[in-house]
């Protein structure tokens, strides 16, 4: 199976497991058929990891562009899924639950500045479990040649957590820091 096509059928079956539980649990009214099905997100990303390593080791590819992608995809719905699931499970309680309308991102000020430095946590995060991925492939495959492409990866993730970070968590914070301040000027009177 070719590897592009994997991801997209574990993206597909992300969504479609995490509607599925969502919709067990607020229009269904089956919470542990929903519990059932949000445990099995998971399951997809293990099962990316098996294709790539089964690939790789036992099918005796090449590392090609994919395989990276796949390493670095995994590693994003480790970091980011969480949060995903959380908002999404939020719009879903209070469009058909009537719970709590979702949280807003925030604008500007600390609260954004937070929202940013937090998110490229989570990118440092996805790059940390992507090199692990990455590099636990390569050792076990043992084959540089085969598995070159993996180990570029590895540098394009970190260029990316380099350029995130500079575009925008440090971009809010000084951008922040420069912006004037909104208090009104004190009118003070005469004595």
């Amino acid at each position: 199976m070719n590897i592009v096509v994997a991801i997209l059928i574990c993206e597909i079956g992300f969504w479609v497991v995490l509607f599925g539980g969502l919709a067990a649990r607020y229009l269904l009214r089956l919470k542990r058929l929903s519990t059932v099905l949000l445990v099995c997100v998971p399951l997809l990303d293990i099962a990316l990891l098996a294709l790539i390593t089964w690939d790789l080791t036992i099918a005796g590819s090449t590392a090609d562009f994919t395989h990276g992608l796949g390493a670095v995809y995994l590693g994003f719905t480790v970091a980011f899924g969480h949060r995903i699931i959380h908002r999404v499970d939020g719009w879903f309680a209070h469009r058909f639950a009537d719970g709590p309308a979702p949280e807003v991102l925030p604008a500007r000020g600390r609260a954004r500045i937070v929202h940013e430095w937090r998110d490229w946590g989570r990118m440092v995060l996805c790059a940390v479990i992507a090199t692990i991925v990455l590099g636990g492939i390569t050792w076990i495959v043992g084959d540089s040649a085969r598995t070159e492409e993996l180990l570029s990866w590895i540098a394009r993730v970190w260029l990316v957590t380099v350029i995130w970070l500079v575009g925008w968590p440090i971009w809010v914070t000084v951008a922040s820091a420069l912006q004037p301040s909104r208090r009104s000027p004190s009118h003070g009177r005469g004595s």
